[in-house]
């Protein structure tokens, strides 16, 4: 499955059976969520511009789900014992595909902090364990995004040729930065390093660093067995879809 996907450089992990259950109860809604993943495109701007947050692109995947029927939803659950209400737990899901054979969660961790992953595997299989999904799918940097970011903005400040933070401030509606940043990049540039890698340097590290959700973060939970034994579906973006 998801030929299309590993063919551009997705990174596609499939865990208890969830393939099976992709292909035999939900092969359109897997067609539907490929073709919008094949559709992603992050200009390496936007990664600057958003301070390292959800980048307007990943926004824009959130909206082309929405179109195709994946909604946000709020999962409530209520444990009653002799009228007496015992349990209550709520989660809420980015979305939700419904269907006659079956529900489908996903969640997008473009760059979160690391333990969001556990949040959202535990998630995944209280709801499994419910019956009120079948699989659950996770989304977020792929590997050769990870290893690529430096370089990627790197070559974008050189693309524009920028010298100086300010410029980019304007330029892409970046947030101001801070002064423990800026002096980070200072303390670079005083080594005689040229701005394009000191900025990069330091704004990779603080923004997309190795404690944020990319995809070596969320396979070491899933070699833990964190999520088991829900079906789950992990996909990492790759460094192609960014363009410079």
């Amino acid at each position: 499955m998801f030929e299309s996907l590993t063919d551009k450089g997705f990174d596609i992990a499939i865990r208890n059976h969830a393939g099976a259950i992709l292909s035999v109860d939900f092969p359109e809604i897997s067609g539907e969520l490929e073709k919008a993943l094949l559709e992603v495109e992050i200009p390496a701007e936007e990664l600057i511009g958003s301070g390292g947050g959800e980048a307007p692109s990943t926004q824009r995947l959130r909206r082309r789900l929405y179109e195709v029927e994946w909604p946000k939803h709020n999962f409530d659950f209520r444990l009653i014992v002799d009228g007496k209400e015992t349990v209550s737990n709520s989660h809420e899901i980015d979305h939700v595909r419904w269907s006659e054979t079956g529900n489908i969660a996903l969640e997008i961790e473009w760059n979160n902090k690391d333990p969001f992953f556990d949040r959202d595997l535990e998630n995944f299989q209280r709801l499994h364990a419910q019956s009120a999904i079948s699989v659950g799918v996770l989304i977020t940097r792929g590997a050769s995004l990870q290893e690529g970011m430096l370089g990627i903005v790197q070559r974008c400040i050189e693309k524009h040729g920028f010298i100086d933070e300010s410029e980019m401030v304007e330029a892409f509606g970046m947030k101001d930065r801070t002064k423990r940043q800026r002096e980070a990049v200072q303390k670079l540039l005083d080594r005689q390093t040229p701005f394009s890698e000191a900025f990069a340097k330091q704004f990779v590290n603080d923004k997309f660093g190795q404690a944020t959700t990319h995809w070596s973060k969320l396979k070491d939970r899933i070699d833990r067995g964190v999520g088991n034994p829900c079906p789950l579906l992990l996909i990492g973006l790759p460094a192609s879809v960014v363009k410079e």
